[in-house]
């Protein structure tokens, strides 16, 4: 069956959400809000709401680290974006 016009086809290095997030469980990830602040720190969970559970964190302002933290926990509604620290 052909792809629908405009869609891209899958890749073999295509990753569904939930097994990323099992890879990156315990890892160094950066979570980005929508208001554009970022938190850096280790996931230590997350819920079908994306509901994100962080522990050592950094909150960053305009790149510009503002605070630390020991845990965090960021609502799935406020998140932009995850990404996987090396």
């Amino acid at each position: 069956m052909a792809d629908a016009p405009g869609e891209a086809a899958p890749t073999s290095s295509s990753k569904d959400p939930s097994s990323f997030l099992s890879e990156i469980h315990g890892a160094p990830i950066t979570v980005k809000l929508n208001s554009g602040v970022e938190y850096k720190g280790e996931l230590q969970s997350v819920d079908g709401y994306m509901n994100i559970a962080l522990e050592n964190t950094e909150e960053y302002v305009n790149g510009e680290r503002k605070n630390r933290y020991g845990d965090v926990f960021i609502r799935g509604n406020n998140v932009l974006y995850i990404s996987a620290d090396k």
